[in-house]
């Protein structure tokens, strides 16, 4: 075996020996980001849909006694989320669960757990700005026509809420792509992990550091650029032309 002397022939020789390892590591962090994007997202809606509820001052002090508890744990698991960093939390849970439970979870598991709880934190907090966002008159058109709050916020708040939180679901996908190389904290067998491990073998660490972030780079442009397609998309036209019945035209001539 030639070992080469130069700074890019170690690049492709890196590559050619080790391509189906990077590529099982890219396909680990696609699963991780895809998978955590779309739990986290659930759990960002539920809960800022539930923080988000106005108590009615007419129920039961049990049902507001509950609600306003429920409230609160959910307020502090999201400031716990946002105000610790996601390899602390990585490590918290992946031994915690062990420690403290006995449970001996897969690391791909624990870190599609801890991907998935640091969206939902993240997601709740855009999802209560965007239903703020609605006009209130809506809420109180609903109520006018004898719909209930939860009608009103699925059929009325929701959709509009869901199509604001679109770029902001996008943006975190490519979030959660980069995200992914803090999990190799606790051995999940992703893009990074396999570049410490080929990198290792040979020490040459900036050439295979060099590789991945390329590859890093490539995920997060395309994806970027797609959003950007996805949201012209979603924008409609910018130029709308006015159509008009016959009897509206006929009215417009003769005045």
């Amino acid at each position: 075996m030639n070992i080469p002397t130069t700074f890019f022939g170690w690049v492709t020789f890196l590559v050619e020996k080790y391509y189906l390892d990077f590529l099982r590591g890219l396909g680990v962090t696609l699963e991780l980001a895809v998978i955590g994007t779309i739990l986290g997202c659930l759990i960002g809606f539920v809960v800022g849909v539930v923080r988000s509820v106005v108590v009615d001052q007419g129920a039961s002090p049990v049902s507001r006694g509950l609600m306003s508890a429920l409230k609160a744990i959910l307020a502090v698991y999201v400031e716990i989320f946002r105000g610790t960093p996601m390899m602390v939390q990585a490590t918290v849970v992946y031994y915690g669960t062990m420690t403290l439970w006995g449970l001996d979870i897969p690391s791909f598991f624990a870190g599609v757990l801890v991907l998935a709880l640091n969206i939902g934190a993240y997601m709740s907090e855009s999802v209560r700005g965007a239903i703020g966002g609605i006009d209130p008159g809506q809420i109180e058109g609903g109520q006018a026509v004898g719909m209930s709050y939860a009608q009103i916020m699925y059929h009325v708040i929701m959709p509009q809420a869901f199509k604001n939180l679109i770029p902001q679901i996008g943006n975190t996908f490519i979030s959660a792509i980069k995200d992914t190389s803090v999990l190799n904290v606790i051995a999940v067998t992703e893009l990074y992990f396999a570049a410490k491990s080929v990198a290792g073998t040979y020490y040459k660490f900036f050439e295979t550091y060099l590789i991945i972030c390329a590859v890093y780079f490539v995920l997060t442009f395309t994806m970027s650029r797609l959003l950007q397609v996805l949201g012209r998309v979603l924008e409609g036209s910018r130029n709308y032309e006015l159509i008009l019945d016959d009897e509206n035209e006929a009215g417009v001539a003769e005045s």
